[in-house]
């Protein structure tokens, strides 16, 4: 016990003064002292609730904090250092332990919807339940993975994930700065190497560039600090971020088939950002460099202060899982503050607002026909959404008249559980270039098929892609090497201008789509025009699945926290304005007829009650393309169809109808 609470009192004079931390006891008196007694609570309590131990690859995060934590002599981690280093107590702190700490890396381990989507799995599948929990936990539980691999194990489950202190550390610091760089960007879903005692950092490359002073990090754990090529680049992303899952069948038999999960890593190669003159390398965003100079390691005042410097943000887009973490800090025992996780999610936030979208809309008169004109350009070095296959985005239109009376709303959302109105029972919405009736909605999403062609939540069911209109980057191109990994798949593949530019060139990373509006309002009135595009990562109907099945303690504990947050999407862009509108066509209260509709050889007689005079007309395909144009003054009108699909004619005097040629 004396020797326990002398260990525990240097180790707090130690931090206090920021000497370097030498600990003399084992490993495995380290363990038994962090899991047990109140000594235990009062060391996790030092380390800020990370773990100092180690296992046979890597040292928790805890180990890391003693110098790339929080200085109290205020010499390291603060922006805009000198040399040699001073005190700087009032300077921006920017320590990579607490960046981190709040962000998804930092948790995947604990994240509550992973643990319950890993259940789902198993429980559809149970004969394949180590392979599963295996492949999942190589990229959510890295550091109990891979040691355990080391070590010769066949697998490594879910439950000695979530009872090993070490792999509840998630994406820790020796995850990524241990990874070995041979093959690096050639290897994907969790295939990962490490080097066991060395550390890999930035720094120290260039002739001219201060060296790489090895001794305190040798003194401190044994391990050697060397220059790596690869920490800056996004080939350190790709095993992790990019996943190809082994398909199976309804009855759990392997087809002998893969499905992409997600290619993130390949989207950014099929882009203007992966060479080039815009080349810019995932940690660019996700880990925003500044140029003041920033002393990285604590307690050694002699070490020249090194710029440019990443801050560790690892920011994404999942705002709803961080504020499901953060108001419940305590029993998901993370360690992280709310005022931490406050700060993750803000940068996420600014992420989403600013750097994701360009919006742009208006309203245009066609022919005495109002309608509404949405441009959107993707700005992310990736599709949007991207990633893992839940998150999706989605076009609101909503048009007021002058009382404010509702004349047209697409894409309204219900803010009590998350659903896109009309959605709730579909299985999936088509990609729309042009929309008529707001009953339909534009959703950028991936969408997964089973064997059978039917929608499935269950990643390991997945056995091709139903649909896939999300964003392209800016420089996607049908003709890249990777293509076969990131494939436009669906209705967006016929659209004329998603990717595509006005002479049909490629790259855009935009869509352009048309809202229909209804005629027969008053002229002279002022509409209100309102375009929002909202962004969802955990959507009521694709989460629905995984909390149908009952009596299993992972997916009921995140079916109760999943109901105290209902998905609310955030708004990512918007566009508001008000226009005066004088020149509206009315339409007759009227009915309009085609028949028969559908056609089998493309012709269709069109008539109007009443004798009345149709007057102009446009024919567009289901693309939005114009095919046709003219003036009928009679109350019919006989149309060709050219080819097999679905029409939109829009009239001056009845407004608009669906035809179909099969």
């Amino acid at each position: 016990m004396k020797r326990t609470l002398l260990f525990l009192i240097t180790v707090v004079a130690l931090v206090a003064t920021g000497a370097l931390l030498t600990l003399e006891a084992s490993d495995a008196e380290r363990a038994q002292f962090y899991h047990h007694g109140v000594e235990g609570t009062l060391y996790r309590d030092v380390l800020g609730g990370l773990p100092d131990t180690i296992n046979s690859l890597f040292y928790g995060s805890g180990k890391c904090s003693g110098c790339h934590g929080v200085d109290p002599n205020h010499l390291a981690s603060k922006a805009g250092q000198t040399f040699p280093m001073v005190p700087m107590p009032d300077a921006w702190d920017v320590n990579v332990v607490d960046d981190w700490r709040s962000s998804i890396m930092a948790n995947s381990t604990k994240d509550p919807f992973w643990r319950a989507k890993v259940r789902h799995e198993v429980l559809t599948n149970p004969s394949h339940a180590a392979g599963l929990e295996d492949k999942c936990t190589s990229c959510h539980a890295p550091v109990g993975h891979f040691a355990a691999h080391h070590d010769g194990a066949e697998y490594y489950s879910l439950l000695e994930a979530i009872t090993d202190s070490l792999a509840l550390d998630g994406v820790n610091c020796a995850v990524c700065h241990q990874q070995d760089a041979d093959g690096i960007g050639t290897r994907f879903s969790g295939d990962m190497t490490f080097v066991e005692d060395t550390i890999y950092g930035p720094y120290g490359g260039g002739k001219d560039e201060y060296p790489v002073q090895y001794q305190p990090m040798q003194s401190f754990i044994g391990f050697f600090p060397m220059f790596g090529q690869h920490m800056t680049q996004s080939e350190s992303c790709a095993a992790c971020h990019s996943l190809i899952t082994n398909s199976v069948t309804l009855e759990g038999e392997y087809t002998g088939e893969t499905v992409i999960e997600q290619a993130t890593y390949h989207e950014w190669l099929n882009s203007i950002y992966s060479t080039g003159p815009a080349q810019q390398e995932c940690q660019g965003c996700h880990m925003p460099q500044i140029n003041d100079p920033v002393g990285i390691a604590g307690g050694y005042a002699w070490l020249q202060p090194r710029s440019p410097f990443s801050l560790h943000y690892f920011v994404g887009a999942n705002t709803h899982m961080l504020r499901m973490l953060r108001n419940n800090v305590d029993s998901l025992d993370l360690t992280a503050t709310e005022a931490q996780f406050d700060s993750t999610i803000d940068r996420t936030l600014a992420m989403l607002q600013e750097q994701s979208l360009d919006l742009n809309a208006s309203l245009i008169l066609d022919a005495g026909l109002p309608r509404v004109e949405v441009n959107l350009i993707n700005k992310a070095g990736h599709k949007f959404p991207s990633g893992y296959p839940a998150r999706r985005a989605w076009v609101e239109l909503k048009v007021n008249g002058d009382n404010g009376n509702l004349l047209f709303h697409s894409g309204a959302w219900n803010a009590e559980t998350g659903h896109i109105l009309g959605q709730e029972n579909t299985d999936w919405e088509p990609h729309h270039d042009v929309i008529s009736d707001d009953a339909d909605v534009v959703i950028y999403e991936l969408v997964l098929g089973d064997v059978n062609g039917d929608v499935t939540t269950v990643l390991e069911r997945a056995h091709a892609h139903l649909k896939d209109n999300r964003l392209t980057p800016q420089g996607f191109s049908t003709s890249h090497a990777v293509y076969d990994t990131t494939a436009i798949v669906g209705a967006a593949n016929a659209d004329p201008n998603f990717n595509l530019s006005s002479e049909g060139t490629e790259g855009t990373g935009g869509d352009r789509i048309q809202f229909l509006l209804p005629t027969g309002w008053e002229e002279n009135q002022n509409l209100s025009v309102e375009c929002n595009v909202w962004y969802q990562s955990l959507p009521p109907k694709w989460v629905a699945p995984t909390l149908a099945i009952q009596g299993d303690s992972l997916i009921d504990g995140f079916r109760d926290l999943y109901a105290e947050f209902a998905p609310v999407p955030e708004r990512i862009a918007t566009v508001n304005f008000t226009q005066t509108v004088d020149a509206i066509v009315p339409v007759a209260s009227l009915s309009i007829n085609a028949w028969p509709n559908p056609t089998l050889d493309g012709v269709v007689l069109v008539e109007a009650d009443q004798s009345t005079p149709l007057g102009q007309y446009v024919l567009y395909d289901a693309t939005g393309r114009e095919i046709e144009r003219g003036n009928c003054p009679q109350s019919r009108l006989r149309l060709a169809l050219p080819t097999s699909g679905r029409y939109i004619l829009r009239t001056e005097k009845a407004g608009a109808i669906p035809l179909i040629r099969q």
